[in-house]
C-alpha cells in the first residue's frame, strides 16, 4: 500500500520538473520543439561562426513557437558548390562560402540556384611575400600592384621583372582568393590597355605555378631560390598562417596599389522549409550584432564595412584602413575567367611543321644569323610555353627530304615531353634537334604533301582531353613543289572533308619574310578550314608574339 503514494509522488515530481523546464525556457525566449538549422561554412570562418552559434543557442530564440538550434559544419566551398551544381546540397540549410564568386558561377549555369545574401564578413585579397624578401621585391618589382604582377608573370617579357620575381597563383578552380586575384589583375590590365596576348602570357605562366592550397602557397614563400617568390592570399589567411604555423619569418601582406576585391562570405539560404528559413533569418541578425562582429574581427576578418580588429592593426605589414575595393565583376565575366583558366590548363598535343627549304638559309638583317637559326631559336622558346604534361613533336619539310617524292622528315615524333627516347627526354631531344637543324640549300617547299600527312595523323590520334594543333612555321608563300604532289585546291578540299568540329584539330600557321604576303589568301583558307588562324610576321622576332596569340586561341577554340 506504501507503493501507491510513492508512485504518486514520483509522477508529481516529473510533472513539476517538466513545468519548470517549460517556464524556464519560456523566460529564456522560447518553448516547444526544437528547430534545427544546419549551417555549412567555409573552413576559415567556421570556428568564428561556431562561437556565434553557441551564444545564439544559449539565448534560446523563438521561431514559430519552437527553439532554433544552430549547428555549424566545415565545408570546402569548391566541394559544396560542385554538390549544389549537381543538385546535391547535402545536410545543409545555410551555406556561408568564402566568396560570392562561387554563387555567381552557379547562377551563371543555373539561374534557379540560391542567391547570395548579405555578407557576414570581409577579407581583402592581397599579395603576400616572406618578410625576408620584401627589400628584394621592392627593388625589382616596385610597389605591389596587379599590373606589376601581370608584368612579372608575362612569359613574353623575357627581360622584365620575372627574371627576379617568381609569381605563384592560387588555383582558381579551388580557391576564391585565386579567382578573385585573377579577376582583379585582368580588370586592371584591361583598363590600363595591356594587350590580350600579354594577359594570356601571364595567365599561362601562372597556370604552371599554381598551388591548390593556400597554406601550401604561404609555406612555400620561405623556400629560398634565385627569384623572390610572390603569391596571393586572403588577408585573414595571412594572419591565420602566421598565428597558427608561426613561421620563422612571418608572411607579409602587400596591398595592391590599384585596389582589390574582397572575400565577402555571403549567407546563402538553401533550405526551402519556411520555418527553417525564418530560423536562418534570426541567425543572420545574430551575425550582425556587435558581439558577433567582434568575434569575427578577433579571428582576422573585417566587418562588411571594412573595419578590422587587432589582428589587422598597423603592424607586420597589415594596415588598419581597408584597401580600396574594386568593382565586383558580373557573373558572365566570372564564368568567362573560370572557363579561360580551365581551357588554358587543358593538355596540349601539338605537331610543329618546320620549313627547311632553301630560302630559310637567307640571312636576317641585324642578327648575324639566318632565318633557320632564328626561327629555330624562337620555336625552342615557344615550346617552353607548354607544361611538362604536353605532347609535342616536330617534322621538317622541304622537297625530297626522305627520298624521292617524300617531302617531310619526322624529326621528333609526337609524344609526352617527359617520355624518354633512346635515353633522352623528348623535351631535351626537341631542343637538340631544333638547335642543329639545317636548311636544305636546293630544297623547295612541299607544304601540301606534308600537311596532308600530318593532319591525317593528328586526326587519327586525336585526344579529347587536349587541344590538338598542327603548327606550321614557314618563310614562304605556301606550297612550292615543282615535282607535283597535292595541289592547293586538293589540300583545301581534304581539310574541309576531314575536319570534325566534334574532334577539332586546328591549324595555326605562322609565316614571315617578304615572300609570305603572296600566299596569305591560301594560308588563311587552310587555317580557317580547321577553325585555326594564319599570321604573317613583319619581322622574325614578331613570331614570338604569334606564339602567344596561338596560346590565346586555346581559350576560344574551336569557336574562335
Amino acid at each position: 500500500m506504501v507503493l501507491v503514494p510513492l508512485a504518486g509522488s514520483v509522477a508529481l515530481a516529473v510533472l513539476l520538473g517538466v513545468a519548470a523546464y517549460v517556464i524556464i525556457n519560456r523566460d529564456r525566449g522560447c518553448a516547444g520543439d526544437g528547430i534545427a538549422l544546419r549551417v555549412t561554412a567555409s573552413p576559415d570562418i567556421q570556428p568564428a561562426v561556431s562561437r556565434i552559434a553557441e551564444r545564439f543557442n544559449k539565448a534560446a530564440h523563438d521561431v514559430e513557437g519552437g527553439c532554433a538550434t544552430v549547428t555549424v559544419a566545415k565545408g570546402v566551398p569548391a566541394t559544396v558548390a560542385s554538390g549544389l551544381a549537381g543538385g546535391k546540397a547535402g545536410a545543409m540549410d545555410v551555406w556561408i562560402p568564402d566568396s560570392g564568386l562561387w554563387v555567381a558561377n552557379l547562377r551563371a549555369k543555373d539561374p534557379q540556384a540560391p542567391e547570395a545574401g548579405a555578407s557576414v564578413a570581409h577579407s581583402p585579397i592581397v599579395m603576400v611575400a616572406s618578410g625576408s624578401v620584401i627589400p628584394k621585391l621592392q627593388k625589382s618589382f616596385g610597389e605591389a600592384s596587379w599590373g606589376g604582377m601581370i608584368n612579372a608573370a608575362n612569359v613574353a617579357n623575357v627581360e622584365g621583372p620575372g627574371r627576379k620575381v617568381r609569381v605563384l597563383a592560387l588555383d582558381p578552380s579551388f580557391n576564391a582568393a585565386g579567382l578573385g586575384a585573377l579577376l582583379a589583375a585582368s580588370g586592371v590590365a584591361t583598363a590600363s590597355g595591356v594587350g590580350r596576348q600579354q594577359l594570356v602570357g601571364a595567365l599561362k605562366t601562372l597556370s604552371g605555378s599554381s598551388v591548390r592550397d593556400q597554406d601550401a602557397l604561404l609555406s612555400s614563400l620561405g623556400v629560398k631560390g634565385t627569384r623572390a617568390p610572390l603569391g596571393v592570399a586572403s588577408e585573414q589567411g595571412v594572419w591565420a598562417f602566421n598565428t597558427t604555423k608561426k613561421p620563422e619569418v612571418p608572411a607579409v601582406p602587400l596591398y595592391p596599389a590599384e585596389g582589390t576585391l574582397n572575400l565577402d562570405y555571403p549567407m546563402v539560404i538553401t533550405t526551402k522549409d519556411a520555418t527553417v528559413r525564418k530560423a536562418a533569418e534570426a541567425f543572420r541578425k545574430e551575425l550582425g550584432t556587435e558581439s558577433a562582429r567582434k568575434t569575427l574581427q578577433d579571428q582576422g576578418f573585417r566587418t562588411p564595412d571594412g573595419k578590422g580588429g587587432k589582428p589587422v592593426a598597423d603592424s607586420g605589414g597589415f594596415q588598419a584602413k581597408a584597401p580600396r575595393t574594386l568593382k565586383t565583376p558580373d557573373a558572365r565575366t566570372v564564368a568567362r575567367m573560370s572557363q579561360s583558366w580551365s581551357r588554358l590548363n587543358l593538355g596540349t598535343r601539338l605537331l610543329a611543321l618546320l620549313d627547311v627549304s632553301g630560302t630559310m638559309a637567307t640571312p636576317v638583317p641585324g642578327t648575324g644569323a639566318d632565318r633557320m637559326r632564328m626561327i629555330s631559336k624562337i620555336a625552342i622558346e615557344g615550346m617552353q610555353l607548354f607544361p611538362a604534361k604536353s605532347e609535342i613533336g616536330v617534322w621538317e619539310y622541304s622537297t625530297h627530304l626522305a627520298g624521292q617524292g617524300v617531302d617531310f622528315r619526322k624529326t621528333v615524333p609526337v609524344g609526352p615531353l617527359t617520355e624518354s627516347i633512346d635515353g633522352v627526354l623528348r623535351k631535351d631531344l626537341l631542343v637538340q634537334r631544333l638547335s642543329t637543324i639545317q636548311a636544305k640549300p636546293t630544297g623547295d617547299t612541299g607544304l601540301n604533301d606534308t600537311l596532308k600527312a600530318a593532319y591525317g595523323q593528328m586526326t587519327k590520334e586525336y585526344q579529347g582531353d587536349k587541344i590538338n594543333t598542327v603548327l606550321i612555321l614557314t618563310d614562304g608563300a605556301g606550297n612550292d613543289d615543282p615535282g607535283g604532289g597535292v595541289s592547293n585546291e586538293e589540300m583545301l578540299q581534304y581539310l574541309k572533308k576531314t575536319y570534325n568540329p566534334e574532334k577539332p584539330v586546328s591549324i595555326l600557321l605562322i609565316a614571315f619574310g617578304p615572300e609570305a604576303a603572296a600566299g596569305k589568301k591560301q594560308m588563311d583558307a587552310l587555317a580557317k578550314a580547321t577553325g585555326g588562324e594564319a599570321f604573317i610576321a613583319r619581322d622574325i622576332l614578331q613570331v614570338r608574339k604569334f606564339f602567344l596569340k596561338g596560346m590565346e586561341r586555346r581559350i576560344c577554340a574551336p569557336n574562335c
